[in-house]
């Protein structure tokens, strides 16, 4: 069996006709490459049309993805149509390959990464590109379209010995390499292209470097020897990962997503990598995802540690020392180096995803309430801290600050976890986290000798839990709701027991959840929540909301729809494995910023919370599957 075949029995092919317009491809038909600092979109048919330089927040060199026409984009693609393309990401790793079979002439194999060693002082701000011929003969296109700044100047691309130079009205620079021999010429809609004539066994390199003053010689990049230290680096840190479980595959990608989000030099993971991909087509439910929420990068965090990648819980917990040093309060987000996140604008030239706008840079949300943001940031201390990990001193320092600070806000209104347009509400769920943020905080302050502290956290973790008993409840008194004195409920309810706030099995949960599923449910898939919000329009099911019901399902013994839930849920990524922020439950389109942290760390909770309540299961064991669990699960 050759190559293209071979590869095609393990993953869903895409076809480019003669007509097809590969912009129309949905958000998830892309691959995610990145070094630690920045990432960058592959489509299926051999473009990158979504970068940021240097950083993952830094204005954008490739938009294509929001705007086909002033974006700005590269590609390596064959010319001739129709071809199928397949991409699959090498083993263990995060270097990815596109294969792509051209009708009546031969198969190409493309190669992307960036250069990743584990190393935050060593990202070289490139990406490379290897394209060889399999069989037959093949033409390629190659462009090199740069708009820097998010498209909004002039860019100028010129030849020059070794390449080509694009120079931004800022001073920005990138160069494009492919070889001494490459036949730059300037393109119609912008930048320069080239045609590549190859035959089996033909190999080419390009090689792209921002800030470079003038392109080199393509072995100077050393494309092969960074090749193998970015394949043998990811191969490394996947050995680390602590899983057995039925669902490694998956576990294992969502563990590699969320390491590529993470910016190495100060240990801040971004809530996506990408801005302003609706949460509806031709919707105006368009974000910024490219900063640190302290709770989004906390839970995800979280989820890493338990699969035994302890390192980047104790980066994390410096960045934030760090930010907490030069704050006094713990901010919802911030940027990767732990700046306040910039003020929100839209950016009318560029359409927008599908026509989707309108474009965002920065966060509204950045001067919100969102009180549970202390609770999340306190269980992933609390569980580093239980396995194995050592809060240092000043840090544990910077968090008692903010919890006791927490004892005078926790009963105000807030905006909460869904970031709402709108006005402030008691929501049940940053009570619930506030509490969390106590009984955590309690039960760490020992551990330096704060007993004083866990004295006092101790009454206010009970006045809480007693408020929310009292208030938190519908008006029949039969389930959780949403907020004080209203009788709907939204998604964030069911992280309930699996925070043990409450126990699995109490009738308020278990209405909770079948109200949860009535009211917000279509098939195994949850919406947040479906009251206005102050944006309008509608959106997708919520990812993470599904995972959180497989957990919630898997606590109260119903394995059986637990597992239903979870694999509809891991079965809606993209073909390698990638998850957006919601789902369209009718059709399984992904929508939203691609790809989401909360979407893989949920995926990585609920598997590790399904295997261990099976583990139980079969090995006769009663009682409930809590994460801590794993504790005695590594031990053995």
């Amino acid at each position: 069996m050759d190559l293209y075949s071979a590869a095609r029995r393990l993953s869903r092919p895409f076809t480019f006709g003669e007509q097809d317009d590969a912009t129309a491809l949905p958000i998830d038909a892309r691959g995610l490459i990145g070094d630690g600092h920045t990432c960058a979109l592959v489509r299926a048919d051999g473009a990158i049309d979504w970068a940021c330089f240097p950083r993952y927040d830094s204005p954008s060199v490739f938009a294509a993805i929001l705007d086909p026409d002033a974006g700005g984009m590269t590609c390596m693609t064959p010319t001739a149509r129709p071809f199928e393309s397949l991409q699959r990401y090498d083993p263990d790793t995060n270097v990815l390959e596109t294969l792509f079979r051209v009708q009546d002439q031969g198969v190409v194999r493309l190669l992307d990464y960036m250069p990743w060693s584990d190393d935050p002082k060593a990202g070289l701000h490139e990406l490379h590109r290897r394209v060889e011929v399999r069989e037959g003969e093949v033409e390629l296109e190659v462009i090199f379209d740069p708009r820097f700044d998010y498209g909004r100047g002039q860019t100028s691309v010129e030849r020059r010995e070794h390449g080509v130079l694009a120079t931004g009205p800022g001073g920005e620079r990138m160069v494009a390499v492919l070889g001494a021999d490459a036949q730059w010429e300037p393109r119609a809609r912008g930048g320069m292209q080239a045609r590549l004539r190859m035959r089996a066994g033909d190999r080419r390199w390009m090689v792209m470097r921002w800030d470079a003053e003038a392109p080199w010689p393509i072995k100077a990049y050393r494309p092969y020897d960074y090749l193998r230290i970015t394949r043998q680096s990811w191969r490394d840190w996947a050995q680390g990962l602590r899983y057995d479980g039925p669902w490694r595959h998956h576990v294992l990608r969502s563990a590699l997503a969320l390491k590529m989000l993470v910016y190495g030099p100060t240990g801040a993971m971004v809530a996506a990598p990408t801005t302003s991909l609706p949460e509806w087509r031709g919707g105006q439910r368009n974000w910024d995802y490219r900063f640190t929420w302290s709770r989004d990068a906390a839970m995800a965090i979280r989820a890493q540690n338990v699969l035994g990648y302890a390192s980047e819980a104790r980066e994390f917990f410096h960045f934030l020392r760090t930010a907490l040093d030069a704050d006094q309060t713990l901010r919802v987000m911030y940027t990767v180096d732990g700046r306040p996140v910039p003020t929100e604008q839209t950016l009318p030239h560029l359409r927008g995803f599908a026509g989707s706008g309108p474009v965002r840079v920065g966060n509204g949300a950045r001067d919100q309430l969102q009180l549970d943001t202390i609770g999340a940031v306190l269980d992933a201390a609390y569980l580093h801290e239980l396995f194995g990990g050592c809060l240092s001193l000043r840090t544990w320092s910077r968090l008692r600050r903010v919890v006791d600070m927490l004892r005078t806000t926790w009963n105000e209104p807030d905006d909460g976890i869904w970031e709402p347009r709108g006005h402030r509400q008691h929501n049940v769920h940053s009570k619930v986290m506030s509490w969390l943020a106590f009984d955590r905080a309690l039960r760490i302050a020992p551990r330096f000798g704060d007993f004083e502290a866990a004295d006092r956290w101790q009454t206010a973790a009970a006045r809480v839990r007693d408020e929310i008993l009292r208030n938190g409840l519908d008006p029949t008194g039969r389930h959780f709701c949403a907020s004080y004195g209203s009788d709907h409920v939204d998604g964030a309810l069911l992280v309930l027991p699996l925070h043990g706030f409450v126990e699995p099995q109490d009738p308020l949960m278990v209405a909770t959840i079948a109200r949860i599923r009535d009211q917000l449910g279509t098939g195994p898939f949850v919406h947040r929540y479906r009251v206005d919000d102050g944006v309008g329009g509608p959106e997708g099911a919520f990812v993470l909301c599904g995972f959180w019901l497989a957990e919630a399902l898997a606590l109260q013994g119903r394995l059986d729809e637990a597992i239903d839930v979870f694999v509809a849920h891991a079965e809606a990524s993209n073909h390698l494995g990638l998850l957006a922020e919601e789902v369209d439950p009718q059709n399984g389109e992904q929508l939203g910023n691609f790809p989401q942290a909360f979407s893989h760390l949920g995926l990585i909770n609920a598997a590790v919370r399904i295997d261990l309540a099976l583990r139980m299961r079969d090995e006769g064991q009663d009682g409930i599957p809590r994460v801590t669990d794993r504790l005695e699960t590594q031990r053995s």
